[in-house]
């Protein structure tokens, strides 16, 4: 009888594990439709109808496994970005220049493709309808907000950045310079060209405010570097 139960068992295992990958594989199906979609249209305004059309799906699939179309959004966000697995091999001087490292790294998404990063910011920035805060979701935003300030507080340990300027304070400024960089770029107003350095000025200025002396001589250097690059155009 145990014999019995336990091949049972395994069986119901093997079923579970097949079911599970088909489900994984219909996921990507749909995540790679939107985003191909997303690219061709530029847009993130999606009908749940088109998507399931390019991945090859029911039209019940995508919203069994994700639940709306903002969900669906979201996904491709997600899985375009291996910044975590990228940034953990990312190797830089001291902890200033592994900030501008990580801020070069974020860029670096925008600028091979920028065409599909501005419709997905411009999802971001969309926080219309009864169901929908954007792409700026809570759990997102205390995730990036964490990893930031980690960085910030490792420039603090090496004695780069005062630490009476706390790191949520010095988190939210280069927040928000990221953030009208990345807001003028979406709107056409910032050229794609100018992003990441424009974006870096923001971050060594702030920064600069909270330097010690060490910390104040290498940011000077990136503020130069940065507005000679702009000057450039």
């Amino acid at each position: 009888m145990s014999e019995t139960l336990a091949v049972v068992g395994d069986d119901g295992q093997a079923d579970g594990g097949r079911r599970e990958q088909a489900k994984a594989e219909r996921r990507s199906r749909i995540v790679r439709a939107a985003r191909d979609l997303i690219r061709e249209t530029g847009d993130t305004d999606l009908s749940m109808r088109t998507i399931a059309k390019r991945a090859g799906v029911s039209l019940t699939t995508p919203y069994n496994l994700f639940g709306s179309k903002h969900a669906v959004v979201l996904a491709v966000f997600e899985d375009e970005r291996d910044f975590v697995v990228r940034f953990g091999r990312l190797e830089a001087a001291n902890a200033l220049d592994r900030i501008f490292a990580a801020h070069d790294l974020g860029m670096s998404y925008f600028l091979e493709d920028p065409d599909f990063y501005r419709a997905l910011w411009k999802a971001l920035l969309n926080t219309q309808g009864a169901d929908s805060t954007g792409l700026s979701t809570p759990d997102r935003l205390e995730r990036s907000r964490a990893a930031w300030r980690a960085l910030i507080e490792d420039a603090q340990d090496e004695g780069l950045t005062d630490r009476s300027v706390s790191s949520d304070t010095l988190e939210r400024a280069l927040s928000q310079a990221s953030n009208g960089a990345m807001l003028a770029w979406a709107m056409g107003t910032l050229p794609t060209s100018a992003l990441g350095p424009t974006a870096a000025l923001g971050y060594a200025l702030a920064l600069r405010g909270a330097a010690t002396p060490a910390g104040a001589v290498i940011l000077l250097a990136r503020i130069l570097s940065c507005q000679d690059i702009l000057a450039r155009g």
